[in-house]
């Protein structure tokens, strides 16, 4: 039996999970669970699977949580402590879903007794990358993606040679504003954007597809995971969402991997591997779906995918800057503080504020660096976004 701990349980990629491991419960022993303000949800999931340890990120929420799990036996804690401690707890599998910066430091202790980390929380690698590989390399611990784009780009590489490899290209649904002139975009409202055409998935995610800042960030994961060149990697928006990625090497074959728009898949795959089992997932009919259509992605309208390119040439702390700017954007639109297109006008300024500061100039990247400069990139995001609105 598999010990496995679900952090960001209560979120979409968390409840997936939680679907898989609920259909094969005698194979896993369930140790850790965390959420946010979803107790219900969090308290219900930890006891129907037995959890030793339920974590809700919100403190002041610790009450309502111990409440939930009365008489279960389940152990009630809170707060960031909290999430390392039980991140710390043994298990031979960890999906890290905290959405945001927030789940880099349990995904680093989690990597610190060896296991398997399965990384949903793009925000890890695009803040801290390095330290989270050098981590994980440390203590012989493996990384293993659940992003549908990097899990397809993953298996396409089962068995390849990573240099043989002359481009990655990863794939974007375009969201529900892919045909939107740049005019119209500036006055898309909080609810078009949190209505996804294809993928079923929580709003800040959704927005950021919609934004194509999580395809941006997805383009910055793609250079940590697999060590390719800014270069190698390529974006094609296709809005079928059945194509995954595709991986183009040196002889010019293209191996691409294809599946219903469903993240069990990737997530099922990083649960069982290196075997694959039977997943529920719709098999695709290709001659009913007739044709798949691709075009390049419009960077004047989606200027994410050029501000990647540029964290991805600068390095060191580009990245968390970066990340940093954009989770408080997002705030700040989701608040009605800004429009649409104002997200990335914050972003790119927020880097060019800090620019100066984002070299490490020979110095090794650390945690505290990562969070001071976290720190430091919301502070002038903030006072950004108050002074356009």
């Amino acid at each position: 039996m598999r010990k496995v701990s679900v952090f960001g349980a209560t979120g979409s990629i968390g409840q997936n999970t939680i679907d898989l491991i609920r259909r094969d419960p005698d194979a896993y022993n369930v140790v850790a669970l965390s959420g946010a303000g979803n107790i219900r949800q969090l308290a219900q999931d930890a006891i129907d699977l037995g959890a030793e340890i339920a974590v809700t990120a919100h403190d002041h929420r610790l009450d309502d949580l111990r409440s939930a799990l009365a008489g279960s036996g389940v152990h009630a804690a809170a707060g960031e402590h909290a999430l390392i401690e039980a991140a710390a707890r043994p298990a031979d599998w960890i999906m890290s879903a905290i959405v945001g910066a927030a789940g880099l430091a349990p995904g680093l202790q989690a990597l610190k007794q060896g296991t398997t980390l399965a990384l949903a929380n793009k925000e890890s690698l695009v803040t801290a990358g390095p330290l989270l590989l050098a981590e994980a390399q440390a203590h012989g611990a493996r990384i293993l993606p659940v992003d549908s784009e990097h899990s397809a780009v993953f298996q396409a590489l089962a068995g390849e040679d990573i240099a043989a490899v002359e481009r990655i290209i990863i794939t974007a649904s375009g969201g529900p504003f892919r045909d939107w002139p740049l005019e119209k975009l500036r006055s898309a409202t909080l609810d078009m954007a949190c209505t996804h055409p294809n993928w079923d998935m929580g709003k800040r995610i959704t927005i950021d597809s919609a934004s194509m800042f999580n395809k941006a960030m997805e383009v910055i994961e793609t250079r940590e995971y697999f060590g390719v060149k800014p270069a190698q990697i390529e974006v094609l928006v296709h809005p079928e969402s059945l194509v995954h990625a595709l991986v183009g090497f040196r002889d010019g074959a293209l191996m691409a991997h294809l599946g219903a728009p469903d993240m069990r898949h990737a997530i099922g795959y990083a649960l069982n591997w290196p075997e694959r089992r039977d997943l529920p997932v719709a098999r695709l009919d290709l001659a009913r779906i007739g044709q798949l259509s691709f075009h390049a992605p419009d960077e004047q309208r989606f200027p994410a995918l050029r501000l990647a390119r540029e964290v991805m040439e600068t390095r060191g702390l580009a990245g968390t800057v970066f990340n940093a700017a954009k989770e408080q954007a997002l705030d700040h639109f989701i608040a009605g503080d800004v429009g649409f297109t104002d997200m990335s006008e914050l972003v790119e300024q927020t880097l060019n504020d800090l620019s100066a500061e984002l070299s490490l100039n020979g110095d090794i990247l650390t945690l505290d660096r990562v969070l001071e400069m976290d720190a430091q990139a919301r502070r002038i995001t903030e006072h950004t976004a108050v002074r356009m609105n």
